[in-house]
């Protein structure tokens, strides 16, 4: 059996079904068979509805059920009122600036430069690990309004979103799913341990947010969708 298969079929664990009732044998038996098939129908059903929606990853797929989204490296809360962070946050760990030549020699994926924003204004690199190599690196553009985040994917998520809905709609960059999360919204750091660290948090700006490889990418700034996928579709 696959990964996606046992996936799609771990989900029939979020139905709840009524134990058939407690009568004679004959009427348990009757009516165990089609609760049996009225369940696995409802597990067809709600697949269906989830592939329906959803990209055709095994990662949304599993988490589509939750109110938890995860994709690209990101994990995404839906909230009908999200907390706004009320003080100014601290930079991720361990972050600084360096030269951009620098930055490619400090993590293990490579640095683009979208076509459209040329050079950066600053680089910044953050969360080392035991060998001193970087988990994220920046882009900054326009004083640090227009953002290029790139960070290693094999780490799974590096980011928390805190957002309402339908703040939340899918995007494609060079034909590949992506995620356009559409207006402000709190945005934490995920450490390498898998704990959000809340002292990270802030309001960030719109975001468009894919995968490419074992990369996952983030622009953030005051841009429409078509120019933030424009932007990520130049990256060389």
């Amino acid at each position: 059996m696959g990964d996606l298969e046992r996936e799609l079929r771990d989900l029939s664990a979020w139905l709840e079904t009524p134990e058939p009732p407690d009568v004679t044998a004959r009427v348990r038996a009757r009516v165990d068979r089609p609760t049996r098939r009225w369940r696995s129908l409802a597990v067809v059903a709600l697949v269906a509805l989830i592939v329906a929606v959803v990209p055709p990853t095994r990662a949304a797929i599993a988490d589509a059920v939750t109110g938890l989204l995860r994709f690209a490296g990101v994990s995404i809360a839906t909230s009908p009122a999200p907390t706004l962070p009320s003080a100014t946050p601290s930079p991720l760990p361990a972050q600084r600036a360096v030269a951009p030549d620098e930055a490619q020699r400090l993590v293990r994926f490579p640095i683009r430069q979208p076509a459209t924003l040329g050079p950066p204004e600053r680089v910044l690199v953050a969360d080392p690990d035991e060998t001193g190599r970087y988990r994220v690196a920046t882009l900054l553009y326009a004083g640090g309004a227009l953002r290029v985040d790139a960070f290693d994917g094999r780490l799974n998520l590096a980011f928390h979103k805190e957002v309402s809905s339908p703040g939340v709609a899918w995007a494609h960059v060079n034909g590949d799913f992506a995620i356009w999360v559409d207006g402000p919204h709190v945005l934490s750091y995920v450490d390498r341990a898998g704990q959000v660290r809340e002292e990270t948090a802030r309001l960030a700006a719109s975001t468009l947010i894919w995968e490419e490889g074992d990369v996952t990418y983030r622009i953030e700034g005051a841009l429409s969708r078509a120019e933030a996928v424009g932007i990520a579709e130049s990256l060389p």
